[in-house]
């Protein structure tokens, strides 16, 4: 069972997964540079989301990131800031912890 500062801390951070895919300029810069996905990593931490775990994917997507934000408009500026760029294309979704989402109903 979680301890009270974990809920706290839990219910203060909304988890969501970005799915990610590059595109032809952003497999170049991963081909020549695969330490780029760190620095990466580190500016989206420094806009107050913490990445809790990365996938590399087979198939349409090329990453999955689950990613914790303390809400949806700091997650949103992380995909705008991403895609600006023109290196990859996202899709974020909101995930709801199984706990959270029973206790709901």
């Amino acid at each position: 069972m979680a301890t009270p500062v974990a809920a706290a801390y839990r219910r203060a951070m909304a988890t969501f997964l970005m799915l990610s895919t590059l595109g032809p300029n952003g497999a170049a810069t991963l081909k020549e540079h695969p330490g780029r996905i760190s620095e990466v990593n580190s500016e989206v931490e420094a806009m107050g989301v913490r990445i809790v775990a990365q996938y590399a994917l087979l198939g349409e997507w090329d990453f999955l990131n689950v990613l914790e934000a303390p809400d949806t408009l700091t997650v949103a500026r992380v995909a705008v800031m991403l895609g600006a760029r023109g290196t990859l294309k996202t899709q974020t979704i909101p995930a709801i912890g199984i706990d959270d989402f029973i206790q709901g109903l």
